[in-house]
């Protein structure tokens, strides 16, 4: 008997319950927290940097996904790809054979890796973390890992022991013996290495939360100190990899560092298949699989699997094909300068910041009386209150999705489609500017979200 499925009229049927739906069998917080600040959006289809909701308008993403969408919805490459795959019946997750997208994949990730020499594969960036970890503990017979202050890893249980933020660990104790490190501070670095028991020192080159990229020179610095003491480097490119930061790695921009574990994951899935990765030294993978009794003593059940080794493989054939690293390069500076000119006309603009298409636009505390109050008044209820008062109008009156880089930060963070142009640049500063100036003018409409977002904030303590 043939079973009858029909995507589409099942969407057209049910597509409209979709929040009630995630409230009734999902994070009920998520619903909640949409319609708070205005993002209960009915989004009906995405292609390239823009979406389309229910009504027909579009919206240009600088959000990519949290950076999954690295080459924008539905590539048509990527989705060839996939199309190609799935049409060729293959064997996959056989489990007992060797089949030959994993292994061309991993050719391609190493040869912009080169002195990296084998690649583990899994299925997010949580999972590409945790498998460092267990490789730099076995490796080295150690058991501690350094990590750095606020910094963003992954949420399951190794990960989360180096995530240097408190509001993501709080409740989940006892996590791994790890202990962070201000990043920048190689003094401490170097205390914690003396006592003989770091396996390894985690750190992404340039920190999703915040934006706050590692001092010139500490990287190298860093991979010096570890390899002094007999631990390894491990690079989390897991959101600043495959060219976001316009190389192809973020640590790429300081000459001589050459990561021992890298971490990557995000837009190698081409925002369809999640997939995740970790390369590493061939040392490294000898001692964690030294003989045939530990062929799966590290192994993940959907690692490899055919739809995901595809979209890698194309993702990849994008990237060197359509010079979209490059164009990562010269967008991101092309919109980091015409932000940060905006510094010296808006008192609240405090920093723009970042590399590539990965920037951070920080508010601060202004300084004529007016603004001082109001901002006074959003900092006593709630840290980062001002940013989401910038961010709602971005989506509600213009049309162009961002984020808050963190919890309680003065920051948003731009990390759009790396195939994005001059045409998005100009509409994001242009309407960028129209907020600023709303929010400099005392835009009554403005600064009644902001109340409303205080009393929200009072009312969760």
């Amino acid at each position: 008997m043939t079973t009858e499925f029909d995507l589409a009229k099942l969407l057209a049927e049910r597509g409209g319950e979709r929040y009630e739906l995630h409230a009734r069998h999902l994070n009920h917080q998520l619903p909640r927290m949409l319609r708070t600040i205005g993002f209960d959006k009915v989004y009906d289809r995405g292609e390239g940097a823009y979406f389309w909701d229910d009504e027909g308008n579009d919206y240009l993403d600088m959000l990519a996904g949290f950076g999954v969408m690295g080459l924008g919805r539905h590539h048509p490459v990527v989705r060839k790809a996939l199309h190609d795959v799935l049409d060729a019946s293959l064997a996959d997750l056989t489990r007992f054979d060797c089949p030959p997208l994993p292994g061309l994949l991993a050719e391609k990730l190493l040869a912009h890796s080169p002195h990296l020499d084998r690649v583990f594969f899994c299925n997010s960036g949580t999972e590409a973390v945790e498998t460092a970890l267990k490789f730099a503990r076995y490796a080295t017979g150690r058991p501690r890992i350094l990590y750095c202050a606020h910094a963003f890893h992954g949420l399951t249980a190794g990960s989360l022991s180096v995530n240097g933020e408190a509001g993501f660990r709080d409740g989940f104790a006892p996590l791994l013996p790890d202990t962070a490190v201000e990043l920048g501070d190689l003094a401490a670095l170097e205390r914690e290495l003396a006592r003989g028991d770091v396996a390894g020192f985690v750190v992404e080159p340039i920190q999703g939360k915040g934006v706050h990229e590692a001092p010139p020179g500490f990287l190298r610095a860093a991979q010096d100190l570890l390899r002094r003491h007999g631990a390894l480097l491990i690079a989390d490119e897991v959101q600043t990899g495959l060219g976001r930061t316009g190389d192809f790695y973020a640590h790429q921009h300081e000459d001589g560092v050459e990561p021992d574990l890298v971490c990557v994951a995000k837009a190698l899935s081409g925002g369809y298949v999640p997939v995740g990765a970790t390369l590493g030294k061939e040392w490294i993978f000898k001692k964690v699989y030294s003989s045939m009794d530990r062929v799966l003593v590290h192994s993940a059940s959907f690692g490899s699997n055919a739809q995901a080794m595809a979209a890698g493989l194309a993702v990849l054939s994008v990237i060197e094909d359509e010079q979209v690293v490059a164009n990562a390069r010269v967008t991101g500076e092309l919109l980091r300068t015409r932000l940060a000119a905006l510094v010296d006309r808006y008192e609240l603009l405090h920093e723009v910041r970042g590399r590539g298409l990965m920037i951070g636009i920080e508010f601060g505390r202004p300084s004529s009386l007016g603004l001082r109050s109001r901002w006074t008044m959003l900092q006593a209820a709630r840290k980062g209150l001002f940013a989401q008062m910038v961010v709602v109008p971005l989506l509600q009156r213009h049309r162009i999705l961002t984020q808050v880089s963190g919890d309680r930060l003065e920051v948003i963070k731009l990390i759009p489609p790396l195939i994005i142009g001059e045409p998005e640049v100009d509409r994001f500063v242009e309407a960028f500017t129209a907020v600023m100036d709303d929010a400099h003018g005392g835009s009554g409409l403005m600064w009644d979200f902001g109340k409303t977002l205080v009393k929200q904030a009072v009312a969760n303590r």
